[in-house]
């Protein structure tokens, strides 16, 4: 493949693939519920280069700071809200031309491990929603945790603690709160112990190259297939993570295609030199911030109607109240089924 550097884009067979700039906020790698944040958020920005940078001086001209680098955190100031409401307005520069995914950590961890045991998507929700008022906010922190650390690729301590730690809390709870629409599935997953065996001993014999619970991967995978949806050659631009190693990237391009999406290629860059993953950063950490508020009954009304043109359709999200207000036209449907990258 070569490069058109008049473009900024690779050429191809098929013709010149849209470039896709990308950044996220929220990473906290395989610690979902004892990192820093509880929502995950992925941003994508289809915006000539240089569009991005004149929208990038803008901002700077709205706030001027002093910093080198803007972060979304100085469009999170409250006296800077006039340049946050612009910048994600109808008449904004991002508007039409960007879009979000959104994970609430916390229903992904439930996601994974109802996935790991059962054949039955659906429970994940039943087991999310009714989770919390059986067990008490004790309870189910701690069955998060657990679930959590059964999870994970990295091993702490003896080879099946994380097991033995899970399940014997889901068989305390169990005996507990026995009769509970929660314990019902909580059953079946006591059932399912050979399947967290299996699992366990398969990380000991050789670490997973896609962790299960990282929610950057399939959230790429998601975008480049959202994208693509009308046929078109997308080429992805993303801000460098360490996750991205050269194995995963061509994970991502080979999950891409299956799943719908025309992924011509990826490349990874600094967000500071790509205008274009600058804004892309401004909408993640935006994005996550307004969305966290919302999840912890503490939201803004305007500035969640003014997130919700660049959500799409509700992704990885359990909370029913929070879901409603960030996709209203979702409203009593169940979260969609994630990108399988359980390995």
């Amino acid at each position: 493949m070569t490069w058109n550097h008049a473009y900024g884009m690779p050429d191809g067979a098929g013709g010149v693939p849209v470039e896709i700039a990308c950044d996220e906020s929220g990473s906290d790698g395989e610690n979902l519920t004892g990192g820093n944040t509880d929502v995950f958020a992925h941003a994508s920005v289809r915006i000539p280069v240089e569009s991005a940078a004149a929208s990038v001086r803008e901002v700077r001209n709205r706030i001027r700071s002093p910093a080198e680098e803007y972060k979304a955190g100085h469009l999170l100031r409250e006296k800077h809200r006039a340049v946050l409401e612009w910048l994600l307005a109808p008449a904004g520069p991002l508007h039409g031309r960007a879009r979000v995914q959104l994970t609430e950590k916390a229903f992904l961890v439930v996601d994974r491990v109802v996935g790991l045991l059962l054949d039955d998507p659906g429970a994940a929700v039943v087991l999310f929603r009714a989770g919390r008022p059986a067990f008490g906010d004790a309870g189910w922190r701690e069955f998060l945790r657990a679930a959590n650390r059964l999870l994970r690729a990295r091993n702490d301590g003896a080879p099946e603690g994380p097991v033995d730690e899970f399940f014997g809390l889901a068989e305390r709870l169990l005996r507990a709160h026995a009769g509970t629409e929660a314990a019902r599935v909580l059953a079946r997953l006591v059932a399912a112990r050979p399947r967290a065996d299996t699992y366990r001993g398969g990380l000991l014999e050789r670490p997973a190259l896609i962790p299960v619970l990282n929610p950057l991967l399939p959230a790429i995978v998601r975008t480049a297939a959202d994208w693509s949806g009308d046929g078109r050659l997308v080429y992805l631009v993303h801000d460098r993570q360490n996750m991205l190693t050269p194995e995963r990237i061509a994970w991502i391009e080979e999950t891409a295609r299956p799943a719908g999406a025309g992924l011509a290629g990826m490349r990874l860059v600094a967000a500071r030199d790509d205008p274009r993953v600058q804004l892309a950063d401004f909408l993640a950490g935006i994005a996550r911030k307004i969305a966290s508020d919302e999840l912890n009954g503490r939201g803004d009304a305007r500035l969640t109607a003014l997130l919700r043109p660049y959500t799409g359709d509700a992704a990885l999200w359990g909370d029913a109240r929070s879901r409603a207000a960030i996709w209203p036209a979702a409203e009593g449907a169940e979260p969609s089924p994630e990108i399988n990258s359980r390995v």
